[in-house]
């Protein structure tokens, strides 16, 4: 049957649901069945070409549509870091009970964008009162957005325009973004000086140390290390970080770090895995970085569920804050160290000696072609260019003579 026109073909501008669409003709002054298309907003049709008609659509059954129990447990469970799963929870919850506490209560999954750009204004609002910052903010309202269902997400651009002018009007204030110190090497080193390496402890926290600062480690790249994944040459390390931030598709990075007489990487590695020999840690699949007792031995882990045998990051964090404390740096340039001062140091030591911006990516597991490492963890503790006007002569050009 020919068909000339569909005149009740349209764009679903509302929804993504598929459109059943009709259209009927007379052939010889009879009325034939109407014949039933299936658009939606993502249908492209060339000259002539019709949509596609409702009988061709796929004969799938139940079946189809079914998983196993074993299936349906195992996707059940989140896909996201143990860190990034905290940090959405805790603001999943927050976004829940606002909702709740609307008059009429509002629903949280799926909202509607209203909902979703009211709570964003709500937010901005206590941010302006000083309990949060733009980049909080925003961070808040990404993770909302992303916990939506997929089909049926807000649109976030009003909010996000907000948090864009709020953070302008922040700035110009005086607002400042808090960043980690960059720990530098020469402030490293007074950090390892505090390491009493004729301890069990001191040996752990030194290497640790020097590790992170020479392979940019994130605090849980570092805890996830397994004794397999560091290999002692002569001449320095292979480390293999097996999974990182953004390194989505898991393909893992080995990196070789040549020693250094300041940092004595070699020497330092050697002596925490032969504590973990006298331990009974060195197993290929153990973690590299274990919980110590006051006394040196193995901490009981028999209740970290999560983390088995693995330290926890935040005990990374905890150890060089004390020993940042002890050598008398809490604070470098007015930033606290913390375990990012790890990353952000080597890198803004490495900007100092000209090494190009791929090669920093490379070695920090930025995206190739992220400009975070320059734009994020330069942080420089005095600015070395000089001063363009310095460039001008004293008394400036002589255009007299």
């Amino acid at each position: 049957m020919s068909v000339e026109r569909l005149d009740r073909l349209t764009a679903d501008t509302a929804a993504a649901a598929e459109l059943e669409v009709y259209d009927a003709e007379l052939v010889d002054g009879q009325a034939v069945e109407p014949v039933r298309y299936l658009v939606n907003r993502h249908t492209v049709l060339g000259p002539g070409e019709m949509p596609p008609r409702a009988e061709a659509r796929p004969p799938w059954t139940e079946a189809d549509f079914r998983v196993s129990a074993a299936d349906k447990e195992e996707l059940d469970q989140p896909d996201l870091a143990e860190n990034t799963l905290l940090n959405r929870d805790s603001t999943v919850r927050a976004f829940q009970h606002w909702c709740a506490r609307q008059d009429p209560p509002r629903i949280a999954r799926p909202c509607t964008t209203a909902t979703y750009t009211a709570y964003g204004l709500h937010l901005i609002r206590r941010g302006k009162a000083g309990e949060f910052k733009p980049d909080t903010v925003r961070q808040y309202m990404s993770r909302i957005y992303n916990w939506q269902s997929e089909d049926m997400r807000p649109d976030p651009s009003r909010v996000r325009g907000k948090i864009r002018l709020w953070r302008q009007e922040w700035k110009g204030a005086g607002g400042e973004i808090e960043r980690s110190a960059a720990l530098t090497i020469p402030y490293l080193l007074v950090c390892l000086e505090q390491c009493d390496e004729t301890t069990h402890i001191g040996i752990r926290d030194a290497f640790a140390l020097v590790l992170a600062y020479c392979n940019l480690h994130r605090r849980r790249e570092l805890t996830d290390l397994l004794v397999k994944h560091v290999k002692i040459v002569p001449m320095g390390l292979i480390v293999t970080t097996a999974t990182s931030k953004t390194d989505k598709q898991a393909k893992g990075s080995t990196e070789f770090i040549a020693d250094r007489p300041d940092l004595q990487l070699v020497a330092r590695a050697r002596a925490w895995f032969a504590v973990l020999r006298r331990l009974g840690a060195d197993g290929a699949d153990q973690p590299v970085f274990r919980a110590l007792t006051v006394k040196g031995n193995l901490a009981n882990r028999t209740l970290a569920t999560k983390r088995g045998e693995r330290m926890k990051g935040g005990a990374i964090n905890e150890r060089l804050q004390r020993l940042a404390d002890l050598a008398g740096i809490p604070y470098i340039a007015g930033k606290k160290v913390t375990a990012h001062s790890l990353r952000a140091g080597p890198n803004t030591d490495m900007i100092a000696a000209g090494v190009p911006l791929a090669e920093r990516n490379r070695r920090g597991r930025w995206s190739p072609e992220s400009k975070t490492a320059d734009t994020v963890y330069d942080r420089p503790h005095h600015r070395t260019q000089d001063d363009p006007l310095s460039k001008v002569p004293l008394g400036g050009f002589n255009t007299t003579g």
